[in-house]
């Protein structure tokens, strides 16, 4: 005859089995942590590459107004000496002083040969050529003093009233347009090109 189980046997079985859903309760708790931990890990992985493509595409359909000109050797030369010609005009590379034009506003023009330097050196030169336009001088020597490495100076003979020199880029238009030249501005200002002129 089979022997019954005691009381005491019995609660030890009892919490045996309680103690065993506790852990399988625990282990489903934990998996659905696990889940929901993957899901968010999951959720914001995506979002941030989503932000990052649509940067992304915005930078690569961003509509560039300025043109990118091949840049020429660059070696210092005294200013007034000869030199072969730019390939554009106001110049964005070639040969050029080893003094720079002062930073900032400028009333009178500044020699080809000096602006180069500027541009050489991260800045970004704002020429303008108008008689009688004291309301755009006005604008850009407005946005000119917002940056530390800008000139801007008078250019007797451009062929537009503005054009924004950058080291081998150029943008050149007849009205004020603000956005158009602080992108232009933060897209080449602070870049130094010794490397790229060899001086």
């Amino acid at each position: 005859m089979a022997k019954k189980p005691s009381a005491k046997q019995g609660v030890k079985k009892q919490r045996k089995q309680e103690a065993k859903q506790q852990r399988v309760l625990q282990q489903r708790r934990a998996e659905q942590w696990t889940l929901v931990g993957r899901v968010a890990l999951y959720a914001a992985v995506s979002g941030v590459l989503l932000v990052s493509a649509y940067w992304a595409y915005g930078k690569l359909t961003e509509k560039i107004t300025w043109n990118t000109v091949a840049t020429l050797p660059s070696r210092h030369i005294p200013l007034g000496s000869s030199h072969p010609p730019y390939n554009s005009d106001p110049p964005t590379s070639g040969p050029h002083t080893d003094a720079l034009a002062p930073w900032g506003v400028h009333n009178e023009p500044i020699a080809k040969e000096m602006q180069l330097h500027n541009l050489e050196d991260g800045g970004v030169v704002i020429n303008y050529a108008c008689r009688d336009c004291p309301e755009l001088v006005a604008q850009l020597k407005a946005v000119a003093g917002r940056y530390d490495r800008v000139v801007l100076a008078p250019y007797p003979g451009l062929d537009r009233k503005v054009a924004l020199t950058a080291w081998g880029k150029i943008d050149k238009f007849d009205e004020f347009d603000e956005a158009r030249i602080v992108k232009f501005i933060k897209a080449h200002i602070g870049i130094d090109h010794h490397r790229d002129s060899g001086s």
